[in-house]
């Protein structure tokens, strides 16, 4: 179970890196729609290739279909997020995303009509508690929010939470290329229509976008597909919703050493709590499988 922890961790971490490529993709005067059109476009490309070069697996038209559209949530995500970066700080946005740890947590509970497990609940605890410092909201002032920024906010929690779930759930058997390619065909199609890509043909790719296109496309794309379809079928939605806490402290380490940004002590502080949040289910997982092991070998014994 650990390696496919470490799989959706390292999926997580570079969902982390995005803010950085989206905030200077701004700053040099892309829009909304070439940014995250461009993120689509690129990261499908890179994804289909890898498919075709190590899979040869087909898939029933009607598993493809269903992927297809399980697929729209991802892309919802990064419009709904990206949109509420213009209007709201992304100190302020980030925390409005991770709402979807507990989003998550319920989404699992309900479905699977249990309730979560006392270290899951703990480790969430945590891990608001964490967001919340690390977000730095403490030191912002009631001016910089606005209504439309957080509803996208929050949005893209919802979505973000439902595709984690969809992940692990639909279509679990169909390879994990195949897959990946699938889904993010459904995004990348509803990301086309919502924006229709002008970029292709204005210009825009040449002038710069490539790089951000590029950058966005591997760090949300390839590597969390490929990650996240072969590990969230293997530790639950609701963990890989707790290990996807790992993005705020990514974004925090380099806010500081790419964009310069100044992290005050309680955001630190906030990311230790977000680390220890992750551990606590490793931990607990870990204890029990040491608990059974040592039990299975006392009634061997005797």
């Amino acid at each position: 179970m650990l390696r496919y922890s470490l799989l959706v961790l390292l999926g997580a971490c570079s969902y982390g890196i995005l803010a950085i490529f989206v905030k200077l993709a701004y700053a040099e005067g892309f829009s909304l729609g070439e940014v995250i059109g461009s993120q689509y476009l690129f990261g499908w490309i890179i994804l289909l290739a890898i498919t075709l070069l190590f899979s040869r697996h087909r898939v029933p038209l009607k598993q493809a279909l269903i992927l297809f559209v399980a697929g729209t949530s991802a892309s919802f995500t990064g419009i709904f997020y990206y949109a509420s970066l213009k209007t709201v700080p992304a100190s302020i946005a980030i925390i409005l995303l991770f709402q979807f740890v507990w989003v998550g947590i319920i989404i699992e509970a309900v479905a699977t009509k249990t309730l979560p497990s006392k270290e899951k609940v703990i480790s969430v605890i945590f891990l608001l508690a964490g967001t919340f410092l690390s977000s730095g909201l403490l030191e912002k002032s009631a001016g910089d929010f606005d209504t439309t920024g957080i509803i996208l906010g929050l949005l893209s929690a919802v979505t973000f939470a439902t595709y984690i779930f969809v992940s692990g759930k639909v279509a679990v058997e169909v390879p994990s290329l195949p897959r990946g390619v699938l889904l993010m065909a459904g995004a990348l199609t509803l990301v086309m229509i919502v924006f229709p890509p002008t970029f292709i043909f204005n210009g825009a790719i040449s002038e710069g976008l490539w790089k951000y296109g590029l950058g966005l496309g591997t760090f949300s794309i390839v590597i969390p597909s490929i990650a996240f379809t072969i590990g969230i079928p293997k530790i639950g939605s609701g963990l890989a919703t707790i290990l996807g806490a790992a993005e705020l402290p990514v974004t925090t380490i380099m806010s500081v050493f790419v964009l310069k940004e100044a992290v005050l002590s309680s955001q630190w502080f906030g990311v230790s709590l977000i680390l220890i949040g992750i551990a606590i289910p490793q931990i607990a997982y870990a204890m029990r499988g040491r608990y059974r092991k040592h039990h299975t070998h006392k009634k061997l014994a005797a």
